[in-house]
C-alpha cells in the first residue's frame, strides 16, 4: 500500500461518534480524504461479515469508532464491540489479511481532535512501507 491516503471504512455511532466527526469537519480539522464513514446505531451491533466485505471491496482499513462507555444501548457495548474485533481478527489471519488493518478506539461526541488523531496514525500505519 504504497501511497499518500489509505481508504479507511469508519463505523461511527449516530449519537457519539457522529456528532464528533461531523464538529472535525465544521473545526475544519483534516484528516486524509479517503475516508468513508457509515453511521450505526451501536458498535456491538457490527458484523464481522461487513467488516470482511471492506476488505475485499479495497478498503485498507477498517476504523471502528466505538461508543465507550457512553452507549445507550447497553454498559457491556465496549466489550461486545471488542469481542467482534478479536473475532474479525481471527477471520484476517485466516484469509492473509494483516490484523493492525482493523482498529477500534472510543470516540465521544466530543472527541473531534481525537478522532482526527486517530485517523491520522492509523493511515500512517496502513500506508507505511512493507520492510
Amino acid at each position: 500500500m504504497n501511497k499518500r491516503s489509505a481508504k479507511i471504512l469508519v463505523f461511527s455511532t449516530e449519537k457519539i461518534s457522529d456528532p464528533a466527526i461531523d464538529m472535525a469537519g465544521l473545526l475544519k480539522l483534516h484528516y486524509p480524504p479517503q475516508v468513508y464513514t457509515i453511521a450505526i446505531r451501536c458498535s456491538s451491533g457490527i458484523k464481522p461479515k461487513w467488516i470482511m466485505r471492506a476488505f475485499e471491496k479495497g478498503f485498507d482499513g477498517v476504523f471502528i469508532a466505538a461508543d465507550g462507555s457512553d452507549c445507550s444501548f447497553g454498559e457491556s457495548c465496549i466489550e461486545k464491540t471488542g469481542s467482534i474485533v478479536e473475532r474479525t481478527h481471527i477471520m484476517m489471519k485466516e484469509k492473509g489479511l494483516e490484523p493492525a488493518r482493523l482498529r477500534m478506539a472510543a470516540i465521544c461526541s466530543v472527541c473531534s481532535e481525537s478522532f482526527v488523531k486517530q485517523i491520522k496514525s492509523f493511515n500512517e500505519l496502513l500506508i507505511k512501507p512493507e520492510n
